[in-house]
């Protein structure tokens, strides 16, 4: 059975074409943002999008993938874990954040360009 302790599964839309790096020890790492909109209807039958953002790392072959195909727009599945990293930026705080590690990613279509 899949291991499904830590799984996240999120179809949204690419806010930017991803960022590649090649690390020294010539392994992929590509992160892009992805923008997940979920629409409900209020009680007073207005219409209401709200939009959650999460970050996203692909690693080797996926990230080779993700640069090849994905784009600013470009619809994706992307099926992963989440992991916790933390930091410290330039100001010298710690900082805390959750990214989607991708495992497989789906592309459902790109909006014309």
């Amino acid at each position: 059975m899949m291991n499904i302790k830590n799984h996240v599964q999120l179809v949204g839309r690419l806010g930017a074409n991803p960022e590649v790096k090649v690390l020294d020890n010539g392994n992929k790492l590509a992160r892009f943002a992805l923008a997940v909109t979920e629409t409900y209807t209020t009680k007073k039958g207005e219409k209401v999008s709200d939009v959650q953002w999460h970050s996203v790392v692909a690693w080797g072959n996926l990230a080779g993938i993700a640069e090849k195909i994905l784009q600013k727009g470009t619809q994706v599945t992307v099926d992963g874990k989440l992991f916790n990293r933390s930091y410290t930026n330039k100001e010298g705080v710690k900082r805390t954040s959750t990214e989607i590690v991708a495992n497989e990613l789906l592309v459902f279509q790109k909006r014309a360009a």
